[in-house]
C-alpha cells in the first residue's frame, strides 16, 4: 500500500540538486512550491522515514549542512513530520517580524 509523503529539502546553494531532482523524477514526485514536493512512498521496512532516507542516499551526496523534512502519517495514520537529514535552525528566517503587545516607556 502507497502513503503520501511530502518531503522539504533545503541543500544550500551548491547541494546536489542534481541528484535530488532525480531521485524525485524517479519516484514521480509532484511540485508542491519552492523546495517541497510530494509522492507515493510504498518501502516502508523499519518504517517510512528510515526508508525514505535510505533510498535518497543512494542518489543524493548528502553534507552535515542539508536538510530535509520529511511529512507523514503513522501507522496510526497520525501526521508526523521529523528532519531525516540534518535539523531544525536555532533562528527562523522569520524570528523578530511580529510586533509585541508590549507597550514600553523609555525615559531619560
Amino acid at each position: 500500500m502507497a502513503n503520501r509523503i511530502w518531503i522539504s529539502y533545503d541543500l544550500g546553494v551548491d547541494g546536489d540538486y542534481e541528484g535530488l531532482y532525480r531521485w524525485l523524477d524517479t519516484h514521480e514526485a509532484v511540485e508542491c512550491c519552492d523546495s517541497c514536493a510530494s509522492l507515493l512512498w510504498s518501502k516502508a521496512a523499519g518504517g517510512i522515514e528510515h526508508s525514505v532516507k535510505l533510498d535518497l542516499k543512494k542518489f543524493v551526496k548528502l553534507r552535515n549542512r542539508d536538510r530535509i523534512y520529511l511529512i507523514f502519517q503513522d501507522s496510526q495514520n497520525k501526521s508526523k513530520g521529523k528532519f531525516i537529514i540534518g535539523g531544525r535552525k536555532k533562528s527562523a528566517p522569520w524570528s523578530g517580524y511580529a510586533m509585541s503587545g508590549e507597550s514600553a516607556v523609555d525615559e531619560g
